[in-house]
């Protein structure tokens, strides 16, 4: 695996100094110079942020974009927010994390079995990436989907990346009637099992939409699958 691991270095590299996305790079680089005042002292990231995990993955989650003083902050996907601290705790209580925190790129935190990505690379103003920044970026999540081969399970956080993965696998274009927090899909032959799930961020976990039970049960599923294989078709909707 060690050419994989240089590959998904060099991977990241270039994510880091890309600038495809005007729009993007100038929030990014806004954000880190303004900053807000409970990050006052911090010297922010500020630019597109690479996946990160196990290059011997056999989860792989994707979310939609990292935070504006979450990821953009630490330099890494899902750390030093509510829903960085939502997914690393799972993660932890599923076996797939040394520790239950994910507060910055030092703070010792590995991960075991599993790959955290997004669909786009840097934060969007308002939360909302364009059509064209999210394909801008799909190139990075193609290479990610080659290189980590050892993938078994996909796990999307929000409608968005449900959509785009199917994209990318060239399955359909996706439907709202299609994703349902907590399904899993079995795709076409040669394909990892999908799982569904909404995205910790706040508007979903502080409304309810997205309780702690109900989180923690994707995770759960989703260690059941990869431990016992020959069940999974059996709980598996075809899509």
């Amino acid at each position: 695996m060690v050419a994989g691991v240089e590959a998904l270095r060099e991977l990241g590299d270039r994510v880091v100094s890309c600038r495809r996305c005007p729009r993007l790079i100038r929030h990014v680089s806004s954000i880190a110079k303004v900053r807000v005042r409970r990050y006052r002292d911090w010297e922010y990231w500020g630019k597109p942020l690479p996946g990160f995990g196990d290059p011997d993955a056999e989860l792989l989650i994707i979310g939609l974009a990292p935070a504006a003083h979450g990821g953009t902050r630490t330099g890494r996907m899902f750390t030093g927010d509510s829903s960085g601290d939502w997914l690393i705790r799972a993660l932890y209580e599923a076996g797939f994390s040394n520790q239950p925190l994910s507060v910055s790129r030092d703070d010792g935190l590995r991960l075991a079995s599993a790959y955290i990505t997004a669909t786009v690379r840097c934060a969007p103003p308002g939360n909302k990436p364009t059509p064209k920044e999210i394909e801008n970026c799909s190139e990075y999540l193609d290479e990610e989907l080659r290189l980590l081969r050892r993938v078994k399970v996909v796990l999307t956080l929000g409608r968005m990346a449900f959509d785009n993965y199917l994209r990318r696998v060239h399955q359909r274009q996706g439907s709202a009637t299609l994703f349902r927090h907590g399904a899993v899909y079995r795709l076409r032959e040669g394909l990892p099992v999908l799982v569904a799930s909404y995205h910790p961020s706040r508007q979903n976990t502080q409304t309810g939409r997205l309780t702690w039970p109900m989180w923690l049960k994707v995770f759960q599923k989703t260690r059941h699958i990869l431990d016992h294989p020959s069940e999974a078709s059996h709980i598996a909707k075809e899509l």
